[in-house]
């Protein structure tokens, strides 16, 4: 059986598995907005030293999860084609109101505010249980078609 759209564009992610903060697309309206979900397993390296006895999912980590789907996103519009070695360029606004435990989903989504060039803008937050635990605005580069 084929790919669906979703599954295409999480595909399309150049992050080896190490470093995927991306499990499924949950939702996705190519080159506009998606929606994403990541399981904290536990079992992530980092989280031994971040922070002994008492883990939580790094904040930069949440940053970059929502960067992982706003550029997902803006590689799967339909009409203008993915630029070659996209990456997060720029931040802005970003807020950290929070974490995530092991064992608990977090909730991506971004959507794509404007593109101009090889740039692309995009707003994206996290949430853990209902509630954000990271918001901000992010600008993406890459090379042309």
């Amino acid at each position: 059986m084929g790919m669906d759209t979703k599954d295409r564009a999480l595909a399309s992610l150049p992050h080896g598995p190490e470093f995927r903060f991306l499990d499924r697309i949950t939702e996705l309206d190519p080159g506009i907005s998606g929606t994403a979900e990541y399981k904290v397993r536990g079992d992530e390296p980092f989280l031994k030293g971040h922070f002994p006895n008492a883990p939580l999912f790094p904040g930069v980590l949440l940053v970059e999860a929502a960067a992982q789907l706003a550029g997902t996103v803006a590689q799967s519009d339909p009409v203008i084609p993915p630029m070659a070695g996209l990456k997060l360029t720029a931040l802005r606004n970003i807020k950290i109101l929070g974490s995530a435990k092991p064992g608990e989903i977090l909730r991506l989504e971004a959507k794509v505010a404007g593109r101009l060039g090889n740039l692309v803008q995009a707003q994206a937050t996290a949430s853990v249980n209902g509630s954000v635990v990271m918001q901000g605005d992010f600008t993406l580069s890459g090379a042309g078609a």
